[in-house]
Order: structure tokens, then C-alpha cells, then sequence
């Protein structure tokens, strides 16, 4: 029965080919919009996770100022470099410490010159950050505790000020200081909030703070734990570290804020998955909207074919036979409607993902879901004209002109 339904339904279809065409594209459009965007945002909660774990899976920002909401801090007393000093002293369990502060400012080198950012800090920066040599050399310890006029620069850097040239010995100046180009580091890329990492200078922290800044501020100290260490036991460290070097009582609240790079991921991944599952939602609307097409075309079919359903009644055609015929229209209608939006789906994605600059994630229970969605839009729109044929007198629809 369901395989002479089929039939008859592909032979109605064929007969009104553009119909059939024009009924599937909403079907099409619902589909494909779902993948698209889902795929999309996978690929967006990948990229983040991805950038944030190349800094560190161990990795916590201490940050003055009480956290007042997400990227927000309200104001407080900067740290000094004794405060990062203490925390490498004082706090077991930790790979790497170091102090960071930073400013905007111009770097000039000859008749060149760039709007760039300034990154004063320690040698181990470098490690915390998953900063690698693409030329030269870091600073060293030792050029880090004199104050030495050394720097290391970004791709973005070396492109704007010095071209195709090598920059490895070349000095170039920023405001008073005029240092010494010693490395370059590896293009990283975009963040996952859309900053370019690569416009970068990085100084020693003393030579920042003499001869830029212009006083003993820290900004943020960044801390690597051990691999194996407890990232937890290490925030309650500092934490309890930090309230004694900042003379805080029982009764007062922190006025500085420990991050770990977890818990960033973590929020920014929950972000993310819900804007996909949004949007998704929002997209999916589209398949109501065919599913409403398809059950106009088919009641508009209904009228058409009345005098063809009263004549297979009268010769015996049972009730729930017409409503499989024509309730099996509506399934192949969407059901084309889905895999041909599928094929569109993924091809869309896999070019946008490219130009987007996203991996590529592929989702067989997405696509399984969009095909089943289709299909099930056209057994719920496809009743009403189904039924409705299927309830016809057959003498009135034989009479009818």
C-alpha cells in the first residue's frame, strides 16, 4: 500500500513540477538556514576553546579591582613587582610568574611609524603565553632585571613598520626609549574577542616602567601552575596571600580578583552554545513557515484533483488509503525539501567556514535532526489536506466542475 502510495504521489509531483519546486524551497531554506547556523556556531565555541587552551590549561590572571560583572573590575590600587615576587616565593605549586602592565603608544622606526600596544614584563611571559620565537631571541633574565632597551616584536608590527625587512639588531623608538629589536614572535593570529595578538611590543618590566610608564604600576600578574597542580588550591593560595599584602580585614571584600583560564573558557564556550542554539531556534522558524506552504499547496491540489478522488472512492478506494496518498505527497515534498537543503547546508558551511576563519564541525545528530524535522513538518501539515480529501463524498466530488 505505502509503496503504491509512493507512486502515485511521484507521478502527482511530476505533474506540477515548478509547484513541487517552489512548495520544497521554504522547506529547503528552514534546513539548511538550522545547519548552517549550528555548524557555524560549533565551529566559533571550537576556535574559542581552542585559542584559550593554547595559553594554558593552567593558567590564572590576578587582576586588581573587585569583580563588579563579565569584564568588568571596579577600581583599586595597582600591584607592584613585589607583589608577583611575593606570589612566586610564597605560593607552592606554580611553573612561571609574571608581572605584566601595558599601554598604547607609537612605535617609530625611520620614516615609519604605528599605533601599537606596548606589553611591559618578565622573560617568563613568553612561556605563560604560549609565545614562540619566529626570529631571534626573548630577553633574558638578566636584561629583564637591569632594565635593559630591548624588545621583542608582533607580525602586525614588523609588517606596518619594517615590510619584508629582517627587524632582528634594528632599533626603533617608543616615546623616550629607543631599544633594540632582539626577536619575533610567531603570528598567532586573531583572539577569540576579534584582537589582533600579533600588534605587540614586548619590553623588559623595568625598562617599561623607567622609560614609558613612568612609575612602578603592574597592571595584572599572570601565574602558571604545575601541570598536575590544583588550579583551585593555587587560587585560595594567592587569595589568602594577597589579602595579607593588601592589609584587607575579615570584614572587607577583595579588591583584587583571581581568573582561571577555565572558568573563561567556560563561559565564553556557554555563550557561544547558547547564541547557536538562538539563532538555530530563530532559523527553525523558517521550517514553520514552509511547513504552512506545503499544506496550502496541498489543499489547493485537494480542490484540483476532487472529481479524481471521488472516482477512486466510488470504485472502492478506501478512506484511509486516499489519506496515505496524499499525506505521502507532503512526506516527499519535505523530505526532498530536507536533503536537498542538507547538500546546501553543508556547502555553505564548509565555505563560510573557511572565510570565517572557523573550524569546520560536522554534526551527523544536527543533520539527522534537520532531515527528521522535515519529514515530521510534512506528516503535521500534510493531515489537514490529507484528511480532508480522504473525508470527501464521492458523489459530490464526481459532481464537481
Amino acid at each position: 500500500m505505502i509503496g503504491n502510495a509512493l507512486l502515485l504521489a511521484l507521478r502527482a509531483l511530476r505533474r506540477n513540477v515548478m509547484r513541487s519546486i517552489l512548495t520544497m524551497l521554504g522547506i529547503i531554506i528552514g534546513v539548511a538556514a538550522v545547519i548552517i547556523l549550528v555548524t557555524l556556531g560549533s565551529g566559533a565555541t571550537r576556535k574559542v576553546t581552542e585559542q584559550i587552551a593554547s595559553l594554558g590549561s593552567n593558567l590564572l590572571m590576578v587582576t586588581p579591582g573587585k569583580r563588579m560583572g563579565p569584564g568588568q573590575s571596579s577600581g583599586a590600587a595597582p600591584f607592584r613587582l613585589a607583589d608577583a615576587e611575593a606570589i612566586a616565593r610564597d605560593v607552592p605549586s606554580l611553573a612561571a610568574v609574571a608581572p605584566v602592565s601595558s599601554r598604547s603608544t607609537t612605535a617609530i622606526y625611520a620614516n615609519e611609524n604605528w599605533s601599537t600596544t606596548v606589553t611591559g614584563t618578565s622573560e617568563q611571559y613568553f612561556t605563560l603565553s604560549n609565545r614562540q620565537m619566529q626570529e631571534g631571541r626573548t630577553f633574558t633574565a638578566a636584561e629583564a632585571r637591569s632594565g635593559a632597551a630591548v624588545c621583542v616584536i608582533g607580525e602586525t608590527v614588523r609588517e606596518k613598520l619594517f615590510g619584508r625587512q629582517n627587524p632582528i639588531g634594528s632599533r626603533l623608538r617608543l616615546q623616550k626609549l629607543s631599544c633594540e629589536v632582539v626577536g619575533l614572535i610567531r603570528s598567532k593570529g586573531q583572539s577569540s574577542m576579534g584582537a589582533d595578538q600579533d600588534d605587540i611590543i614586548v619590553v623588559p618590566l623595568r625598562t617599561f616602567q623607567r622609560r614609558i610608564a613612568g612609575n612602578d604600576d603592574v597592571s595584572m600578574i599572570q601565574v602558571s601552575a604545575m601541570d598536575g597542580a590544583s588550579t583551585d588550591r593555587v587560587k585560595r593560595d594567592i587569595n589568602r596571600l594577597m589579602r595579607v599584602r593588601r592589609h584587607l580585614s575579615s570584614t572587607q571584600d577583595d579588591n583584587f580578583n583571581v581568573m582561571d583560564m577555565k572558568e573563561i573558557a567556560t563561559m565564553l564556550s556557554g555563550t557561544t552554545q547558547m547564541m547557536t542554539m538562538l539563532l538555530g531556534a530563530v532559523a527553525a522558524v523558517s521550517l514553520l513557515v514552509g511547513g504552512i506552504g506545503i499544506m496550502n499547496i496541498m489543499l489547493v491540489s485537494v480542490t484540483e484533483r476532487t472529481r479524481e478522488i471521488g472516482t477512486r472512492l466510488a470504485i472502492g478506494a478506501l478512506e484511509r488509503e486516499v489519506l496515505l496518498q496524499f499525506l505521502v505527497e507532503a512526506v516527499v515534498l519535505s523530505s526532498f525539501g530536507g536533503l536537498i537543503g542538507i547538500v546546501l547546508a553543508l556547502v555553505t558551511s564548509a565555505a563560510l567556514a573557511g572565510i570565517l576563519q572557523v573550524p569546520f564541525v560536522f554534526s551527523a545528530p544536527t543533520v539527522i535532526i534537520g532531515f527528521v524535522f522535515s519529514a515530521a513538518v510534512g506528516v503535521i501539515f500534510g493531515y489537514v489536506p490529507a484528511h480532508k480529501a480522504a473525508r470527501l463524498d464521492p458523489i459530490e466530488a464526481l459532481r464537481h466542475e
